[in-house]
């Protein structure tokens, strides 16, 4: 395939570059009482439709909007509730494990090699408080970490792309957006951005119809296929 001429990466972060269910899923196993194996995943599932179902709502307009954290923490209490959890802080503590998932093995090696020849920026529906925390727990590297929260809404939005295209200063054709899901590509692809799906066990897979430009196992495979000893343009 022929080289893509871009001038930056921008990544999806919950799903793509950490397994944002196993944070979550580790802090519904710390819950006093502690829920059996099925249980752990009905209530993770439970978390997944709430936060899923608000996003939506949002973007529909029929609720205002409210940051990722805000709606994490009503997915905890939601969950707690149903665990019959013990403590008062309960949900407040379950709530920090949506900002402590683990990141992939290839996600910090990954990105501190494509650093060395792309500016790289983060651009995640998790808000700016939670974004710090996953990036630096996390060990991600970047050059810019961009939240939906600062277009106050969610992605697939256009806004929220729009935050990159702007702070990158380039023009959309020149930005390859990296994301495990599908969705994410398609709303980025209708903007004008590249695409490259990045296979994990967690994400949102192509479907027969949908074209992007790159599809990879992994962040190794990605800077094997981007040529990373090339510079940088720009």
């Amino acid at each position: 395939m022929p080289q893509l001429d871009i001038d930056a990466l921008v990544f999806d972060v919950l799903g793509t570059l950490v397994d944002e269910p196993a944070g979550i899923r580790a802090g519904i196993r710390a819950l006093d009482p502690p829920p059996d194996g099925p249980g752990t995943e009905r209530l993770l599932s439970l978390w997944q439709r709430h936060v899923d179902r608000e996003q939506r709502r949002i973007l529909d307009g029929e609720r205002p909007y409210r940051a990722g954290g805000a709606i994490d923490l009503e997915a905890a209490r939601l969950v707690a509730d149903a665990a019959g959890a013990r403590g008062p802080a309960a949900a407040e503590e379950l709530a920090r494990s949506a900002r402590t998932p683990p990141p992939w093995p290839d996600a910090a090696a990954g990105l501190a090699r494509l650093a060395e020849h792309f500016p790289l920026i983060g651009l995640s529906n998790a808000s700016r408080t939670a974004l710090l925390e996953i990036n630096a727990r996390a060990g991600l590297r970047w050059h810019l970490a961009l939240s939906a929260e600062d277009a106050r809404t969610y992605k697939p939005d256009p806004a929220v792309y729009r935050l990159a295209v702007e702070a990158s200063g380039r023009p959309p054709e020149r930005l390859l957006m990296v994301a495990a899901h599908a969705w994410d590509l398609r709303a980025a692809q209708r903007l004008g951005l590249r695409t490259a799906y990045v296979a994990r066990p967690v994400g949102d897979p192509p479907a027969p119809s949908d074209r992007f430009d790159l599809h990879t196992d992994g962040l190794t495979d990605l800077a094997a296929r981007l040529g990373t000893g090339r510079a940088a343009s720009g």
